[in-house]
């Protein structure tokens, strides 16, 4: 079987050309979204993260503000920011960049970002809406995944679909995301007994546990297709080679750059056995930003009308 990639970009590329559109006609009206990310610390990755989102804000043509507080910022300073941007009218969605400094309550912060702000779809309001499934904002990397089936033409309803790992931030909301789309989901997790044998019922195999290679080709029906969302840094050369492959360029990459990115499916194994598959890097990344922004206008257009 020849297995299709489905990379990200055209998917992304097609809400942002939509964006674009939008806030065009908004700023008609004197209207210009606004996005705003709290960034605390000074680790590289988060900095990277917030970077390239305020970028892809401002290329879309929306307002863009990050703020940053050290990394020694406590809970209350954190609360005070976060209750400045609630009420600036400026701003239209806030993002707290994750994860935060140990010392500050996450969970608090996320529940203080108002529910028609919160631009990652993860105060209660906003998981009680998208439970019921009347809903505006919800996570981000979930509702990119659904755009990229919808674009792609893989059907859901009535498909079998298997999440592998049940965070709050990608499995649960997939999950639901998918019921209303009329899929038949199982939602796994560390604890599934027989976890191949659960992954091979699936039409649409979603991994998002965060463990390197772990979905072998044990894992996969025929003909299904398998979105894998996780993003794994490998530092062994050994390592990048045994899932690679000797002649791989991701072992030049890595000797050039001392690691390489790996999901949670083997990069190679899919191949022959799956319709599609989406690569690492290169798939789901991609729309997890462009949805932010599409969450971003969302929200400019549920509060200003």
């Amino acid at each position: 079987m020849e297995t299709r990639v489905l990379k990200g970009k055209p998917v992304a590329d097609t809400i942002k050309n939509e964006i674009i559109q939008s806030v065009s006609r908004l700023k008609e009206k004197g209207i210009t979204p606004g996005l705003a990310a709290v960034l605390v610390g000074d680790d590289p990755a988060s900095q990277l993260y917030v970077g390239m989102k305020t970028r892809t804000c401002e290329e879309l043509g929306m307002h863009s503000e990050m703020v940053r507080l050290p990394g020694e910022a406590s809970t209350d300073q954190l609360l005070d920011t976060v209750d400045r941007l609630n009420r600036d009218d400026r701003i239209d969605g806030i993002l707290v960049q994750l994860p935060l400094p140990d010392q500050i309550d996450e969970t608090l912060i996320l529940n203080a970002v108002l529910p028609e702000k919160d631009v990652d779809g993860l105060h209660p309001v906003n998981v009680g809406r998208l439970v019921q499934g009347d809903f505006i904002l919800a996570p981000c990397t979930p509702m990119g995944i659904m755009e990229m089936l919808k674009l792609e033409q893989i059907p859901i309803k009535g498909a079998e679909a298997v999440i592998v790992g049940r965070s709050n931030i990608v499995g649960k909301p997939m999950a639901l995301l998918l019921l209303h789309q009329h899929a038949t989901v199982t939602l796994c997790h560390s604890r599934t007994r027989d976890l191949a044998s659960v992954c091979r019922r699936a039409d649409i195999l979603i991994a998002a546990v965060g463990r390197p290679a772990l979905l072998t080709r044990e894992y996969y029906k025929e003909g299904a297709v398998i979105i894998d969302v996780g993003t794994n840094r490998l530092t062994s050369k050994d390592t990048v080679i045994d899932l690679f492959g000797e002649d791989s360029p991701r072992v030049e990459s890595f000797e050039r750059r001392g690691s390489a990115l790996v999901g949670d499916v083997h990069p190679r194994d899919p191949y022959g056995i799956a319709a599609a598959v989406t690569p690492v890097p290169g798939g789901v990344g991609p729309l997890t930003i462009a949805h932010l922004m599409k969450n971003t206008l969302l929200a400019c257009e549920a509060r200003r009308g």
